[in-house]
């Protein structure tokens, strides 16, 4: 009887020892197509996914806008649920290899086709919308010389002029 008893115990802490709230690391499961992408000097593509946003196309959006004008001004959204029809959301992700560089969300709220309510990363700022996208951007352009090749470059760094 005692051998029963204490065989009960001992299986009964070990039960609660394997059940502890000991953390185990989860293991990621990460494709690698070599082992050369962990080197210093390996490319690493940058990757956007999903929606492109911008602060200015948030600003656009003006309280009972119809669902047409909203996706004019931001495009199809990523996710449409079947469920919940009246709330549009609008996913980007910027990933380089496997770091996330950025990731934001954007969600959007309609009653009766009318933007109601904007939640998540971006938010519209106010009078942003009345003073329009009325900005000029300049571009200067350095001079090119294209039917130089790479040896007239190579004599022209080192002092010489090719002979033309």
């Amino acid at each position: 009887m005692q051998k029963l008893l204490i065989s009960v115990v001992g299986c009964a802490t070990l039960a609660l020892y394997a059940c502890s709230g000991i953390p185990r690391q989860e293991q990621e499961i990460v494709y690698r197509s070599s082992i050369l992408e962990d080197l210093p000097f390996v490319y690493k593509l940058t990757v956007q996914q999903g929606n492109v946003l911008n602060q200015d196309m948030v600003n656009q959006l003006q309280p009972e806008m119809n669902k047409r004008q909203v996706r004019f001004v931001l495009g199809t959204p990523l996710l449409i649920d079947v469920f919940h029809e009246n709330r549009w959301d609008y996913l980007t992700l910027e990933t380089r290899g496997r770091q996330t560089l950025e990731k934001k969300r954007l969600t959007l709220y309609f009653n009766n086709d009318q933007l109601t309510r904007i939640e998540g990363d971006f938010k519209p700022e106010p009078g942003a919308a009345r003073q329009g996208p009325g900005r000029e951007a300049v571009v200067e352009v350095p001079d090119y010389r294209s039917d130089e090749g790479l040896f007239a470059k190579t004599l022209r760094t080192v002092g010489l002029e090719p002979a033309e």
